[in-house]
């Protein structure tokens, strides 16, 4: 899964592109008509039965397959801070998927896409196993490269698009839907065709992307992922077309029309600090260094982590406070930041349009002295007040150490920790 993964947005705001987990991926795809193999979700091990022989008894001789619940893909490959191997369990007993749920509920995943920190599981997924004779891949973009939707597809599915992607490019199909025009029968046809179904299975291929499409749209998706999508035997029929993996990513920009798909979300899944950042009505991007930047304007963040980078730094994030940031917004900011016990040294970088220099430097006062700041404290204010801003600092009694501008900002939080 994953050749639409979004990457972070500078201007956007934390949550930035809405993951669902692949249970609540299948309530929105049963909603739109998607076949899917039976399953339910379950938060306990004792949840995780009762889903268990729900299923059984549905399809008796059915395997169960359990899938520990992340926003990463990988599971399968996996393992648990606890030592146990593997994401995915394939089960033929609700007692033995009862016993497996209660070694990952409340443990930690970690996958080749989460990093060493990995991921709490909070929930798992049992489905019903069932006989695949033919994995494909198919997605729906977002892509501004055709200015619209774009079907991805390919007839090698199960496996990472990346790799397809880099080892046989030739074996992806893509498929551009005019946006106005809506996706026409005789596209979903070629795909079908090209991702090699026997005749008397296209229609119902046909069906299901047509499926997928409406819940592309109705949902206001930037990406609707299916890997695989399989043809089988399902309740006994064999040639059946269903989707056996899903990933939905969805704009944060549709959020005030979509509220039930973003009810959904998991802030369990997220970094805490993100969070926190959001409900601040901060924009902040947690990254790997030393030098906490706090700034307003997403141009003028990058400039001061590429200056940082220049200068032999490593910024510890991205933190745009905005135009309109308040001395509160302000001292939240200082608390996030300073909570990351990798930095080292802040660099406040402020240039004052609408945003006064002096209402920033009392910001600046404020939150140093309720959080008690003990690290190294660089600021460089320029534009509006200016002056009264510099003032402000240092008439404040702190340590503060101030800049002339950002070049001498950045060189001087680089020293400070040096």
């Amino acid at each position: 899964m994953g050749l639409g993964r979004q990457l972070p947005c500078s201007s956007a705001g934390a949550v930035r592109f809405l993951n669902l987990h692949e249970w609540q991926s299948k309530i929105l795809l049963e909603e739109y008509d998607v076949r899917t193999q039976r399953g339910r979700e379950a938060t306990s091990p004792e949840e995780a039965l009762a889903a268990s022989q729900w299923v059984k008894e549905a399809a008796p001789d059915c395997e169960l397959i359990l899938k520990a619940q992340i926003h990463a893909g990988g599971r399968g490959k996996g393992h648990f801070t606890s030592g146990l191997k593997g994401g995915v369990k394939i089960c033929d007993t609700p007692e033995e998927v009862k016993d497996f749920t209660s070694q990952m509920l409340g443990n930690v995943l970690v996958t080749h896409q989460t990093g060493p920190e990995g991921q709490p599981v909070n929930t798992v997924l049992i489905n019903e196993g069932i006989s695949i004779d033919n994995e494909m891949y198919f997605a729906i973009l977002m892509d501004r490269a055709h200015n619209g939707p774009v079907i991805v597809a390919s007839a090698q599915g199960g496996m990472d698009i990346e790799t397809v992607a880099e080892e046989t490019p030739e074996a992806i199909v893509t498929e551009p839907v005019d946006i106005m025009a809506g996706l026409q029968p005789e596209q979903t046809k070629r795909v079908a065709e090209a991702l090699g179904f026997a005749p008397e299975q296209v229609p119902e291929a046909q069906k299901q992307m047509e499926a997928l499409y409406k819940l592309f749209l109705g949902t206001d998706a930037t990406q609707v992922e299916i890997n695989p999508f399989a043809e089988g035997h399902y309740a006994n029929k064999p040639g059946t077309v269903f989707c056996v993996d899903a990933k939905l990513n969805f704009d944060d920009n549709a959020a005030f029309r979509q509220k039930e798909v973003y009810a959904m979300r998991d802030t369990s899944m997220e970094d805490p600090r993100d969070v926190e950042a959001e409900a601040a009505g901060l924009n902040y991007i947690g990254l790997d260094g030393n030098i906490g930047c706090m700034v307003n304007g997403a141009g003028l963040a990058m400039a001061t982590m590429d200056i940082i980078n220049l200068h032999g730094g490593k910024p510890a994030n991205f933190l745009d406070v905005g135009g309109g940031a308040t001395a509160e917004m302000v001292t939240k900011a200082f608390k996030i930041i300073t909570a990351d016990p990798k930095v080292e040294a802040l660099l406040v970088n402020i240039f004052g349009g609408i945003m006064k220099c002096d209402v920033i430097a009392e910001g600046v006062v404020t939150a140093a002295k309720e959080i008690g700041l003990k690290i190294p404290l660089v600021v460089r204010l320029e534009g509006t007040n200016v002056d009264l801003g510099n003032k402000i600092l240092e008439n404040s009694g702190l340590p503060i150490i101030t800049a002339a501008d950002l070049d001498d900002a950045a060189m001087k939080s680089v020293a400070s920790i040096a």
